[in-house]
């Protein structure tokens, strides 16, 4: 990869952190106007995941008996419960959440690979926060976009 500036790495993180946002807010919104969030949520993992290229590693936020899932239909029975893989799968992105805000710790740049964390808060329509911990790798392509290639997601640890 040719010289990548600090400033354009961390523009496409927060592009595609707010794109995920509001991808997952949408299919929420799909779920509840009774919209196809079936085809929102394909076209949302097509767009931002890497599966077109393999298999992409993921640790969804309330998963504890499948906890760790690669395939996109993992993914999909996870965000929506459609094609239940686990019966734990209730659908993450119905809740419907009102608007998810990331906060970013910091990020790493190797090559071609990036990888952040931080926190990133989802607000309900009862106004709700849930504060949630995550680590996202993302891979960039010959002509610069992103894609996520790692995920992990997990509630902050308790006492």
């Amino acid at each position: 990869m040719e010289n990548i500036e600090k400033k354009d790495i961390h523009k496409k993180i927060i592009h595609i952190q707010n794109e995920w946002a509001k991808n997952i807010v949408n299919i929420g919104k799909a779920f509840i106007n009774k919209e196809d969030y079936i085809g929102i949520t394909n076209k949302f993992l097509e767009e931002l995941y890497y599966f077109d290229n393999g298999k992409v590693l993921f640790k969804p936020t309330k998963a504890s008996n499948l906890q760790f899932r690669k395939s996109k239909n993992e993914f999909i029975s996870y965000f929506i419960g459609h094609n239940k893989i686990s019966e734990e799968d209730k659908g993450f992105a119905l809740e419907p959440w009102k608007k998810i805000d990331f906060e970013n710790f910091d990020y790493l740049l190797l090559n071609t690979v990036v990888i952040s964390m931080g926190n990133y808060f989802f607000t309900n329509y009862e106004n709700k926060i849930t504060k949630v911990e995550y680590s996202f790798g993302y891979i960039l392509n010959s002509i610069g976009d992103i894609k996520i290639i790692f995920h992990h997601s997990s509630i902050p640890y308790k006492i």
